[in-house]
């Protein structure tokens, strides 16, 4: 009797470049499946050998694969290919999709020296831009999106800018559509004047609010104070103005990851708030010696979603087709009369059906336009009001729905967004990455690679 043949531990199912943890050279990485896992097996020349954990859950891993769609290309970029990817951002021709979301850096100052800090900002640290290079940056963005969707100032901490509101004003002249201010929200809180100053943005404007726990231990680790008080006293002051807002959860293993199904449950508590988004820690800035035994990947959060949300199930939680691996959404409706009640919306309606049929029926399962139209809802710009005419065009297409008078006040999403550090970087994604920076030198930036090689 012949001796059996030995078999791989894995199932091998591709290949991808990566980064080697230490040095963050670009090395080769076999993709493998295994213990219903998805690992990078990487070899470093320097630093030997490296597995890192991609993904806990393989069927939405491959079901990523399936929401890939063509990328839309910026009108200019701003380098040549010469070193090839991640060398060459500023966009380079080999990137594969424009910006859908930008992101102008104001300043380097904070009020606050967060433990998990990508930005490495911290008190004193100054850097204001000027309004020139603030326009600058605005002229390189026009240039590559000539109507861009959305821009996030962000820093630092950007109300301490002492020009915010006439870049806010700035921006809202310009032909962006949407605008977002990323905040620790202390000055909101603080300031009830400054609040009235942004509630006079009631269009295209939402604030994006840093909001990690509801529990003081976990925020001392990961923002270094309680700022449990802080955060509600805010969220009081944009509630009496009814300025939009997404609550913005940074997610660490073993300091907040239990919390999530609060933290959407007490989003829900509050009319002004549009959504909750949650991005898992990136390594970089002030986390690049963050272990790997913290790390949470998107399929993580994903799953508690799942498991403890009373709206969301995992088939609501779909890929976003510009860069389904690393950006996942759910949409739901909110009782007018009882806005913590929700209705989940983007699991009603399968791929295989928003993807096939034809014709021009006004019936959801034979038209294109209303198809096209709930697509739509799953772009970046979904964020913005022009949702709720969107759905309720849907919806009335729609059986066990009623949306008479449907508003953005009624949209509820749920997105979760990570961003490639060393350990889980992949070229083949990093060119589908549409949030962007943008810089005064006329260059523009993935979030991921700036974030690694060139802030």
């Amino acid at each position: 009797m012949s001796q059996a043949q030995r078999q791989r531990p894995y199932l091998f199912y591709g290949q991808t470049q990566s980064l080697c943890e230490q040095c963050l050279a670009v090395v080769p990485a076999k993709i493998v499946f295994m213990d219903n896992c998805v690992y990078y097996l990487k070899r470093c020349p320097e630093h030997g050998s490296q597995k890192t954990l991609v993904s806990t859950d393989i069927d939405y891993y491959l079901k990523c694969k399936d929401y890939l769609k063509p990328g839309d290309l910026p009108h200019r970029f701003q380098t040549r290919i010469e070193r090839g990817c991640p060398h060459d951002c500023g966009l380079c021709p080999d990137h594969e999709q424009h910006s859908c979301l930008a992101i102008f850096d104001l300043l380097d100052e904070c009020n606050m020296r967060c433990p998990i800090c990508y930005a490495d900002s911290a008190p004193s640290l100054g850097n204001a831009k000027t309004m020139d290079e603030v326009q600058a940056m605005l002229d390189t963005l026009l240039a590559s999106e000539l109507t861009p969707d959305l821009v996030q100032l962000s820093g630092g901490e950007p109300t301490l800018h002492p020009q915010i509101l006439e870049i806010i004003d700035l921006l809202h002249r310009s032909p962006v559509r949407h605008l977002m201010l990323n905040t620790n929200g202390i000055r909101i809180a603080r300031e009830p004047a400054f609040a009235d100053a942004l509630a006079r943005y009631p269009k295209g404007f939402e604030v994006y609010l840093q909001f990690d726990s509801l529990q003081a231990d976990a925020l001392k680790t990961l923002r270094g104070i309680d700022a449990r008080r802080t955060r509600e006293q805010a969220l009081s002051h944009l509630e009496e103005r009814g300025i939009s807002t997404t609550l913005v959860c940074t997610v660490q293993l073993g300091a907040n990851d239990e919390e999530i199904d609060e933290i959407i449950n007490y989003a829900l508590r509050w009319r002004c708030v549009r959504g909750v988004t949650f991005q898992p820690v990136q390594r970089a800035g002030r986390t690049e010696n963050f272990g790997k035994a913290d790390r949470l990947t998107l399929s993580d959060i994903r799953r508690r979603i799942a498991e403890g949300s009373n709206a969301f199930s995992a088939d609501d939680l779909l890929p976003l087709p510009c860069h389904p691996e690393n950006i996942c959404i759910g949409y739901g409706l909110r009782n007018p009369d009882q806005p913590e009640m929700l209705a989940p919306v983007s699991g009603m309606i399968s791929r295989e059906t928003l993807l096939s049929g034809s014709g021009n029926s006004i019936t959801f399962e034979t038209s294109s336009e209303l198809k096209q139209a709930f697509l739509d809802t799953f772009s970046l710009d979904a964020l913005t009001p022009e949702v709720a005419q969107r759905m309720e065009t849907l919806l009335c297409c729609l059986p066990k729905v009623e949306a008479p008078d449907l508003s953005y006040e009624n949209v509820f999403r749920v997105v979760i967004m990570s961003f490639l550090d060393a350990h889980d970087f992949c070229i083949s994604s990093v060119k589908r990455s549409c949030v962007h920076f943008v810089t005064p030198d006329g260059k523009i930036y993935p979030f991921d690679t700036y974030n690694l090689f060139y802030r």
